[in-house]
């Protein structure tokens, strides 16, 4: 677990008074597969954060648990084909590591589509 990171994304949630939804596991959760098992919900029910370029510049996409990038669609979204960060750089560009990333307490600057 990325200790500093929690603790952004629990900072962020507290002062938008979103801290009461806080939920910790003991498992690992760093897949939608095991989070939804976690929590006895189904893949779709989980919201899931992924990370890409834009123009050079990091960007989040969040989707539901059982739902893909339709390139094509992404591409008449964005007006250009999509480009995932490389997973050894989603920790540096995002702030958050392959497996924990969510659009909260993110670096400054990154844009979040939904």
């Amino acid at each position: 677990v990325d200790i500093v990171a929690f603790e952004k994304t629990k900072e962020y949630l507290e002062n938008n008074n979103l801290d009461n939804r806080i939920i910790i596991l003991d498992k690992d959760t760093s897949t939608v597969s095991l989070a939804a098992k976690d929590l006895g919900i189904d893949d779709d029910m989980i919201a899931k954060t992924l990370s890409f370029y834009l123009d050079d510049k990091p960007i989040l996409v969040v989707l539901s648990g059982n739902s893909r990038i339709d390139n094509k669609k992404y591409k008449e979204y964005f007006n250009t084909k999509a480009k995932m960060i490389d997973f050894n750089d989603v920790g540096k560009e995002i702030g958050h590591v392959v497996g924990g990333v969510c659009p909260f307490g993110v670096n400054d600057n990154i844009d979040i589509s939904k």
